[in-house]
């Protein structure tokens, strides 16, 4: 992690699942509010090993309940994301779905909301979901690729075998047939549908090239 009182005004942290980061901006508040740099290009770029080239944000507000994920897109390219809230709160997964990956099939999981104002970068290749915890929660996503419908996919976040755990706080949940109706991870590695840990790092490695 990046110490407080250095020059950076964010803090980052490696969560479980490899190349999955948390990342916490230093608030400045003052009488007339507060102020923070909630994305980094250079914090991000030492802790990944390469720029992140953006295509496209997004937003999605979410009532209390409401599960969105798991989503993975196909690698090359995939889509990296940077994910953060800026109303409400959510819980953020990031899911291992990467065969080969020592952590495969298992996930992390940050706490996003408008208090701390904490962000999460997941690399390409890996599984991504949120359960909102209040009304109109605000997700708003920076990704490295443009939606394409034909090489995105999910994983049905209720999978037993993954078993995410949602708070008490999210109340009853809430999912689209998309989500309900996907495959499980092990029809999903059955089906070949899943990246590999070996493709996802020759293509990180073609990143850290270019860097």
């Amino acid at each position: 992690m990046i110490p407080p009182g250095s020059i950076y005004h964010v803090q980052i942290r490696e969560l479980s699942i490899r190349d999955s980061f948390e990342i916490t901006p230093i608030q400045r508040a003052d009488d007339r509010g507060v102020f923070l740099e909630w994305y980094r290009f250079d914090v991000l770029e030492e802790a990944v090993g390469h720029s992140l080239d953006l295509k496209q944000a997004n937003t999605s507000v979410s009532k209390r309940g409401v599960v969105r994920g798991i989503h993975f897109a196909d690698i090359p390219p995939g889509q990296a994301k940077f994910v953060t809230v800026t109303y409400g709160a959510v819980i953020d997964y990031v899911v291992d779905v990467r065969v080969g990956s020592p952590t495969f099939g298992q996930w992390d999981s940050v706490r996003l909301d408008d208090v701390d104002r904490r962000a999460i970068y997941l690399a390409e290749g890996l599984g991504h979901a949120f359960v909102s915890l209040s009304d109109n929660a605000t997700v708003s996503y920076l990704v490295t690729d443009s939606y394409n419908a034909s090489r995105e996919h999910a994983i049905d976040p209720l999978d037993p075998d993954i078993a995410l755990v949602f708070p008490d706080e999210a109340g009853e949940l809430l999912l689209s047939s998309k989500d309900t109706d996907a495959p499980t991870l092990a029809e999903a590695l059955a089906s070949g549908l899943l990246p590999t840990f070996a493709d996802a790092h020759s293509f990180y490695a073609s990143l850290d090239a270019k860097a």
